[in-house]
């Protein structure tokens, strides 16, 4: 996992991490990236085809105002199959974070996996942790930030998305979709939206 970190990633040194887990813990808005955040088209790794989802910007805001941590957390296998680069990423990202604080939302973490079994960068070329459906960004997170997973509530596209967040212990997610939820499915907890302006209240 040791590529889920890097300039993006929010990070504290022992003594602050040990200090926030013992005396605070946080709730926290976890949003998938791509399908979520913004558009997917597909393998975005540059701001010039990076088009906000509407209503991001609303939801996003609401949770940070109810004192909830903002954290995205991210599949981006792009990066392994070659199609950008981990700086290419950062760069985005930050700018990303930047209009996120235009907007009145000054603090957001970014955890991301570049990882993928069928990659063609050898570096990225593994079975990792981190990649959704698995858990390992949430559970980074929470070890990082102080989060209360079980008071946290994850918005995701995939239903990969909403897998991580019930492997990681969450209680409540929000499947958005205009596909249906997977026939067989038994994860508790979950609705569906097809739009964001459906989120009007903290879940």
């Amino acid at each position: 996992m040791s590529k889920l970190k890097g300039p993006n990633t929010h990070q504290k040194n022992s003594h602050q991490k040990n200090t926030q887990q013992k005396h605070t813990q946080h709730k926290a808005l976890f949003l998938d990236r791509d399908g979520v955040i913004n558009v997917d088209h597909g393998y975005v790794g540059h701001y010039d085809n990076f088009d906000y989802v509407e209503g991001i910007f609303d939801v996003v805001r609401m949770y940070a105002l109810a004192k909830y941590k903002i954290v995205i957390v991210t599949n981006q296998s792009g990066i392994a199959r070659g199609r950008y680069t981990e700086a290419d990423f950062h760069v985005l990202m930050n700018r990303v974070k930047q209009d996120f604080a235009d907007k009145g939302v000054p603090e957001v973490a970014v955890y991301f996996c570049p990882h993928h079994v069928e990659g063609s960068v050898p570096e990225y070329v593994i079975n990792c942790a981190c990649r959704k459906p698995k858990p390992g960004m949430l559970l980074q997170a929470s070890q990082e930030l102080g989060i209360a997973l079980n008071d946290s509530v994850l918005i995701g596209d995939s239903w990969r998305d909403i897998e991580a967040a019930h492997a990681a212990g969450l209680k409540k997610s929000i499947y958005f979709s205009e596909n249906a939820i997977p026939a067989g499915a038994t994860i508790e907890g979950v609705r569906k939206v097809e739009a964001l302006q459906q989120l009007t209240a903290i879940e």
